[in-house]
């Protein structure tokens, strides 16, 4: 039996975002990572740093993705200094093109409900016109009508993110445990014993942060969490010039020069094969955006799993019986990786957590709490 001040229960982007942040206020921390058996949402992350369409009708989540835009830059220095390898963040904005008439007064309307819910001056994307989009990034389609912009959106490598995070937890002296599939947690005296197949951890915290297996392990501890697959399938071509840096929600150039086409929205348990027909959706979007992509080369497609709670905001929990014991649980586990690590783990640390993150407790699901 070991023990250290901190256990996180999961080693993919949100968790190892947590360790990290937990790790750098000095908290000996235990990661224990079921291993790529797992469905491992951060190994099919679009790579998205996205801020514009991110709180409709949640402004807490709104202004929680903004702060973590804010932290990015410098979060990603860090990272990429320590790492020795660009993590490839850029911030250059982000856009959201529209292919009809109709989505384009869609996203109106959202923008328009962001920037009321916000209050004034709180809210600063805008809607493009065609002719500003083509300023913008080159080569886009006839089919383009329109776009909303985003000046705080950006893009990141989620590979090298994840081994830049595991890179900063070795460096401050956590203890990273590879194919450690938790099975059980119970209390130990005033701690909290976190058993795998081999082995027994004993912590006064504990954080789950398994993604999908979070909701088989939070009734040991007193949490709900509520969260359920939901597929996203992508497709990466050969690598080309460089020819625009801004990423789109669909389409982004990677620093490498391959494009990223994405993404999809299937409600199909935990199958994440890849199918013909939503790929070819994928690729006829990304074509009607940009129609030189017809003369790029496919090279390999994936399928994976989002975490989805059931208002698509994230759960951020203290156990209300097991004190201590935490859940964190959300799909933007790259746009949220700074915030994850330096705002919502100090809070864990300095046992401000509660009050922090009230509003985004399960218990907003609790329609007896109404």
């Amino acid at each position: 039996m070991k023990s250290h001040d901190a256990i996180v229960v999961g080693g993919g982007l949100v968790g190892s975002a947590v360790a990290f942040g937990l790790a750098e206020k000095g908290l000996h921390v235990a990661v224990l990572d079921e291993g790529d058996v797992a469905f491992r949402a951060s190994r099919g992350n679009f790579g998205l740093v996205w801020v514009q369409s991110k709180g409709d009708g949640m402004q807490a989540y709104a202004e929680w993705t903004g702060r973590s835009a804010d932290l990015w830059p410098g979060f990603a220095d860090t990272l990429s200094g320590e790492l020795g390898v660009d993590i490839g963040y850029r911030k250059p904005g982000g856009l959201h093109l529209c292919l009809s008439e109709k989505e384009l007064e869609d996203r109106k309307a959202l923008l328009h409900r962001m920037h009321n819910q916000a209050g004034e001056g709180g809210y600063d994307c805008r809607v493009l016109d065609r002719a500003e989009v083509a300023d913008m990034v080159p080569g886009i389609g006839e089919a383009v009508v329109g776009a909303t912009y985003g000046p705080h959106d950006g893009h990141a490598n989620p590979l090298y993110l994840l081994r830049a995070l595991h890179n900063g937890l070795s460096l401050r002296g956590a203890d990273y445990r590879p194919n450690a599939r938790v099975e059980r947690i119970a209390r130990d005296g005033s701690a909290y014993a976190v058993h795998t197949a081999t082995e027994r951890l004993v912590a006064p915290k504990v954080v789950l942060a398994a993604g999908l297996g979070s909701r088989r392990l939070g009734p040991d501890i007193g949490l709900d969490v509520p969260v359920a697959p939901l597929k996203g399938q992508i497709l990466v071509t050969e690598r080309c010039p460089q020819r625009f840096a801004m990423p789109t929600a669909f389409v982004r150039q990677t620093e490498e020069g391959s494009y990223l086409l994405g993404d999809s929205h299937e409600d199909v348990g935990f199958d994440v094969t890849s199918s013909v027909d939503v790929i070819g959706q994928i690729a006829a979007r990304a074509v009607r955006s940009f129609p030189f992509l017809n003369d790029v080369r496919v090279v390999r497609g994936w399928g994976a799993l989002r975490i989805m709670t059931p208002d698509g905001f994230p759960v951020y929990d203290e156990s209300e019986t097991h004190p201590g014991a935490y859940s964190v649980s959300c799909h933007s586990g790259v746009t949220l990786a700074a915030a994850h690590a330096l705002g919502l783990a100090p809070a864990i640390a300095d046992d401000r957590f509660r009050e922090t993150f009230a509003a985004f407790t399960a218990r907003r699901f609790d329609v007896s709490q109404a």
